[in-house]
């Protein structure tokens, strides 16, 4: 019984960890999908997290922290597709840009905030409100509700968020034409579908989802304590995560949670050590630095195995990272 529930602990910490890759991921596929390249994931975290907790912490409500969190990196996205939409920036660059943008503006209000002593504190009302508080009743069954029951609001917001997007994506007449723009905009274009528009507004959307990653990184990861590194680089796992999932939000899931799963390692492995000594016992002798090593090492090499792999065809969008120019169509 306590090997079985040491691997519940670590496999809800996984949930825990694993759900702003969700937001980030969801959000970057909602982009990609729609022909364009976003790699300004981190910053539009980050602006997400500051903008969305000093809001939070400030009004002492959970909902506006969250709203403003998405307005925020709304304008991030917003931003991305006047420059890479509409002055038809490169998009690999403007990404690279909004990366150092958004993660600079987010060390400088933080920072100076704090050294002028008015960083807002989360009241304990807040602090409850993103506990794992879980679904009363169901959080009490044994093992399943440790395991499926128990976590804060954002675990089950993300998965929700994925699953809305994936049937957007795959069972609506809009996420047809957003995947038509994202595959061939010259065809899509021809018969009557906006593709400025279309890109505007999944960008726009993609980037609030993954803004309210960035607030849960705030708020919950590093429980509303300032430091310049809010963020981690879980925006780039996220990036790395979308290839992981073929561009599906549903999969993402999944490989969300591995990834968290990766992470929760850092802080767990010594449960699984101390609960199967025998098996897992040599866990315990390797160093830390390697399990915070870990998921950087396997993004790296999703992203290598995709470059050097047979990519499937239909999965990655056509045009993603291509700008579109009407009248060469």
């Amino acid at each position: 019984m306590e090997g079985l529930m040491a691997i519940v602990t670590v496999l809800a910490s996984a949930l825990r960890f694993g759900a702003p890759l969700l937001f980030g991921t969801t959000g970057e596929i909602l982009t990609e999908k729609s022909g364009s390249l976003n790699l300004g994931v981190e910053g539009t975290m980050a602006i997400g997290a500051i903008g969305g907790f000093i809001a939070g912490a400030t009004s002492n409500s959970l909902f506006v922290g969250m709203l403003v969190a998405f307005l925020c990196s709304s304008l991030c996205g917003l931003l991305f597709s006047f420059l890479t939409v509409t002055l038809k920036a490169n998009q690999n660059v403007t990404g690279l840009a909004m990366t150092i943008f958004g993660v600079g503006l987010c060390q400088l209000i933080g920072q100076t905030l704090k050294t002028k002593g008015k960083f807002p504190a989360m009241s304990e009302e807040l602090t409850h409100a993103v506990a794992s508080n879980g679904i009363p009743g169901l959080r009490n069954i044994p093992v399943l509700g440790e395991l499926l029951f128990n976590y804060n609001i954002f675990v089950y917001i993300s998965i929700i968020v994925a699953i809305i997007a994936w049937v957007f994506m795959f069972k609506t007449k809009a996420g047809l034409r957003m995947r038509a723009v994202g595959e061939n905009p010259g065809a899509a274009d021809s018969v009557g579908i906006n593709v400025d528009r279309t890109r505007y507004i999944n960008n726009t959307i993609g980037s609030g989802i993954m803004g309210l990653g960035g607030l849960y990184m705030a708020m919950i990861i590093n429980i509303g304590t300032w430091n310049d590194n809010w963020i981690g680089g879980y925006g780039w796992i996220a990036v790395a995560l979308v290839i992981f999932a073929s561009w599906s939000p549903a999969r993402a899931i999944g490989g969300s949670f591995l990834f968290g799963l990766l992470i929760a390692l850092q802080s767990q492995v010594s449960i699984l050590a101390n609960a199967f000594p025998t098996a897992l016992g040599w866990l315990n002798k390797i160093p830390v630095e390697f399990y915070k090593m870990l998921p950087f090492v396997i993004t790296a090499l999703v992203i290598i195995i995709n470059s050097i792999g047979k990519k499937k065809e239909g999965v990655q969008p056509t045009a993603c990272g291509v700008n579109y120019y009407r009248e060469e169509r």
